[in-house]
């Protein structure tokens, strides 16, 4: 019965790496150092979605409550009889309307902010180990 041809899911990646017989080359780092960058890609791309996933939630909030505040002010303006009331009513209530919009946009840019530091911080550590592996190699290496 003929073998099976191996297919990139069945091959021992150590095995096949090792059959090079590469000079000075510890296969088994190598492969740990890649699934480190794996793991960690994996953790960073975690991050982001639920990062990204509490902005979109927090951004739903923030027009709920917006839709909810346009009807109480609509209420508001429809309440006040003269002329001269209704203007300084929209007057008062744009202001206020403009005011939380900023504040919202600073808490997304906020969150935004975070979620991106978080994500970064986690590749910058995986960076700075991988760097580091790669000297103690080479170190190893010289003998």
């Amino acid at each position: 019965m003929a073998k099976k041809p191996e297919t990139m899911f069945d091959m021992d990646i150590t095995k096949m790496m090792a059959e090079f017989k590469l000079p000075q080359v510890d296969v088994e780092a190598l492969v740990a150092a890649q699934r480190k960058n794996i793991e960690t890609l994996s953790t960073a791309n975690r991050l982001a979605l639920e990062g990204m996933q509490a902005v979109a939630k927090r951004n739903m909030e923030i027009m709920q409550q917006a839709l909810a505040d346009l009807t109480e002010a609509m209420k508001a303006i429809a309440a006040a009889e003269a002329p001269q009331a209704k203007a300084a009513k929209q007057a008062e209530l744009l202001k206020a309307t403009y005011e939380k919009a900023m504040q919202n946009i600073r808490e997304l840019q906020d969150m935004i902010q975070r979620m991106s530091g978080d994500t970064l911080n986690v590749l910058n550590r995986r960076v700075s180990e991988a760097l580091d592996e790669v000297r103690a190699m080479m170190e190893k290496a010289k003998g």
